[in-house]
């Protein structure tokens, strides 16, 4: 008996631990979804370096208490199963977002993102922003846009005056 607590303690110690050290934590709901489908899906995260995991709701729960995140207790019911993102905080929500879009049996049902409790909405909302590297392009085209901008017009200049010498 003192075994299987050991073990279940040991499992709540990781489930708290990948909780502190993920950027973005999705719950979905993966029933309804055959063996084919679900490995397609772990394959897409795995791809994207996102743990994808199934836990039993009593040791979550135990580890949602430990890290102190209020607002979890109802969706922890039915077969649930986790995406943990360490890195990238877009990634989970997206890859689960366009999976669900096209598999409906998958559910997303809450999230933490940033050690913040996020309704659905707020995980599809995420969703749909760009992902890091397409924010950094759109930020560096609109800090290249004035410095384009000023050699395209001394470039302007210099060619009118070139034309006036002639």
């Amino acid at each position: 008996m003192n075994k299987i607590i050991e073990a279940k303690q040991s499992v709540v110690e990781e489930i708290t631990g990948k909780l502190n050290d993920s950027a973005s934590t999705i719950i979905v709901d993966y029933r309804g979804l055959n063996v084919a489908e679900i490995t397609e899906l772990r394959k897409q995260l795995r791809e994207a370096g996102i743990d994808f995991k199934v836990y039993k709701n009593t040791l979550v729960r135990r580890a949602v208490s430990a890290k102190g995140l209020e607002g979890l207790e109802e969706v922890l019911t039915g077969p649930n199963a986790i995406a943990f993102s360490n890195e990238d905080v877009v990634a989970p929500a997206k890859i689960l977002n366009d999976f669900a879009k096209a598999h409906e049996a998958l559910e997303i049902k809450a999230g933490i993102i940033e050690g913040s409790v996020s309704s659905v909405e707020e995980v599809k909302a995420l969703a749909t922003l760009p992902s890091r590297e397409g924010l950094l392009s759109m930020l560096c085209s609109v800090l290249q846009a004035p410095v384009r901008n000023l050699a395209l017009a001394t470039k302007a200049v210099a060619d009118q005056k070139a034309e006036q010498e002639a």
